[in-house]
């Protein structure tokens, strides 16, 4: 328990036992909402502890190493112009953007076979993060004094304490106390995953029906040795009504390195997991032969991850729920707070609408403080 929320008393018969203590804020994820919501509030003086049920922050920014150097996003990979947000905190804390690869002509893919498109109608401007966009949740992470993240620690209950006044979070074997919660989960999967007794019947309803971004999507990332297909005159982007994936971009890295292709497979939890091989011969049919020997193929199924996707994922509701009025206030009582991009009115879906989100919820527990 070295490090965890407790502190050990001595019982007038002289046992001891562990008793909670009690922080201002418990932050319940440690994506870059979660972070960002932790940073803010400790920057304001508060005592907060941020709680992550993976062994890594980070969350839907998830970067693997690429094969030679580098690393490759397996969530998310944009932003784009107007997001002040992102851009802001890419330049505070001196993270290094390229621009998506545009130049080319996109390919498309249906029963009749692959052809190249005139120009490039899939992609538009955006930015990418050069060391991936894991990078923007680990500098931030870097920023907390040490031991506020506390990795591997899922919650399982979060309730009114009555007698204390304040918000009661229950770990596996272990209790901690605070002012505020802030769930920087997808609401669906908070209602899922973590018993809400105290939270109101129409927002926990809400919650259960509002889509997780991203959670029936499987994404796949192809690394070669080069970037091929555009000495073919090809961007690295696509359509296929044939599949597996739906839609493809171009994942290279600055000057081409490392040089990737990826693509979005999306699906209800029933369907069968993506395979490598599929997708090999599909990026062969629309990219040529030189595709068919990556150096790896990387598949992350969002579905089947248990802290991002509920087990009903597939039978959601629809993406009009994102941003919705309901998610945006406090709940019980004004100490139960939503910071996800779900719940963002602004650019629901991107790392802009998570820090959106995280910002409206720092200034609710700055507000009632």
């Amino acid at each position: 328990l070295s490090g965890g929320p407790f502190r050990l008393v001595t019982c007038a018969h002289g046992l001891s036992r562990m008793t909670p203590d009690r922080v201002d804020v418990v932050v319940v994820g440690a994506g870059i909402a979660g972070l960002s919501v932790s940073a803010d509030l400790v920057a304001a003086g508060l005592r907060v502890q941020c709680l992550e049920a993976r062994d890594r922050v980070g969350g839907r920014l998830l970067s693997a190493a690429a094969d030679g150097g580098g690393r490759l996003d397996l969530g998310a990979s944009w932003f784009w112009a107007g997001e002040h947000r992102v851009a802001a905190l890419v330049e505070r804390l001196g993270l290094q953007t390229h621009a998506q690869h545009l130049a080319g002509d996109a390919v498309y893919d249906d029963p009749q076979g692959a052809r190249p498109m005139h120009g490039n109608p899939v992609d538009v401007p955006a930015f990418r993060f050069s060391d991936g966009a894991q990078a923007l949740a680990e500098a931030r992470a870097a920023e907390l004094p040490e031991a506020t993240v506390r990795l591997s620690s899922p919650v399982v209950g979060v309730r009114a304490d009555r007698d204390t006044k304040a918000v009661q979070v229950e770990l596996t074997g272990q209790v901690l106390l605070a002012e505020h919660v802030v769930l920087a989960v997808p609401p669906a999967l908070a209602v899922g995953a973590i018993d809400l007794p105290d939270v109101e019947p129409d927002v926990h309803a809400l919650a259960a029906r509002t889509p997780v971004w991203m959670g029936n999507m499987t994404k796949v990332v192809a690394q070669y040795d080069a970037p091929f297909w555009r000495e073919a005159g090809l961007a690295g982007s696509g359509v296929s009504h044939v599949g597996p994936l739906r839609e493809l971009h171009d994942l290279s890295g600055p000057d081409g390195s490392p040089a990737a292709l990826f693509g979005f497979a999306p699906s209800d939890a029933g369907s069968p997991a993506v395979g490598a091989d599929d997708v090999v011969a599909q990026l062969v049919r629309m990219f040529g032969l030189k595709a068919a020997v990556p150096r790896q193929v990387l598949v992350q199924d969002w579905r089947r991850q248990a802290w991002t996707s509920p087990a009903a994922v597939e039978h959601l509701g629809a993406h009009h729920l994102f941003g919705h009025p309901l998610l945006a206030r406090p709940a019980m009582a004004g100490r139960l707070h939503w910071a996800t991009t779900e719940t963002s009115a602004h650019s629901p879906g991107h790392v802009e609408g998570a820090l959106a989100a995280a910002e409206r919820a720092v200034a609710a527990v700055l507000a009632s403080a």
